[in-house]
């Protein structure tokens, strides 16, 4: 509790399942208040993620600092022509997570907005596989991902959704100015909410006979489409 009031990057907190007293019911009522993900946990979980060493909670700290959405919006806004901005849609795996990083820092991605609750951490994994690209990016963490979208379109950002839901393929978009683009889940894709808030949805075209990409690769051919647009238009 001292380090969610002190405002550590806690990315997830795992209580013992059966957890009672005072104690436990004020943790879990400061974790939702200040939106912190937690799930119960068998004591087994806890004793492997801590070595036996813990009193029925076990809290993940981030080794990075995340940004406040608004502020990193404002200001990339008032320096840049063109924003590049990168949503990620309850990303889950750790190493996916790691490998878009590092294809968004070599793409000059200015920003990359997370939700808080089912989104993958950063953990020693994300940092190994983004080969140290998390330290350059900034990333921001968001109550809900469709708010985030709805303040990067008042902000003059167009928002457009990766998806297999559409007919119209990535080649036949314009990916120029301000731009974020929104990958979605190893499993489910992109919620149904933000493709509907979504200025544009694109597809990647398909030719063999599995049906989907590794999101990390498919996020990386995204990336260097828009790359390719925006450096031609800026000839």
């Amino acid at each position: 509790m001292e380090a969610i009031n002190a405002e550590e990057p806690i990315d997830k907190v795992f209580v013992q399942k059966g957890l009672r007293g005072e104690l436990a019911k004020e943790l879990e009522s400061l974790m939702r208040k200040k939106g912190i993900s937690f799930s119960y946990v068998p004591p087994e979980k806890l004793n492997r993620l801590s070595g036996s060493n813990h009193q029925g909670v076990v809290a993940s700290i981030s080794p990075i600092s995340f940004h406040v959405l608004e502020e990193l919006v404002e200001g990339v806004v008032a320096t840049k022509d063109a924003p590049f901005f990168l949503l990620l849609d309850q990303l889950s795996d750790v190493r996916n997570f790691g490998a878009i990083i590092r294809s968004a820092e070599c793409t000059g991605i200015d920003g990359i907005i997370i939700q808080k609750s089912g989104s993958a951490p950063v953990t020693s994994d994300t940092i190994k596989t983004s080969a140290g690209a998390v330290f350059n990016v900034p990333i921001a963490k968001v109550d809900h991902l469709k708010d985030a979208v709805f303040y990067l379109q008042a902000s003059g950002i167009r928002v457009v959704a990766a998806t297999e839901k559409t007919n119209k393929l990535l080649y036949d978009a314009s990916l120029t100015g301000g731009l974020a683009i929104v990958m979605g889940a190893e499993d489910t894709g992109i919620s149904p909410s933000i493709i509907k808030a979504a200025d544009d949805a694109v597809k990647l075209p398909m030719l063999g006979e599995i049906g989907s990409l590794n999101v990390s690769v498919a996020c990386g051919v995204l990336l260097y489409e828009a790359v390719r647009q925006r450096q031609k238009k800026t000839k």
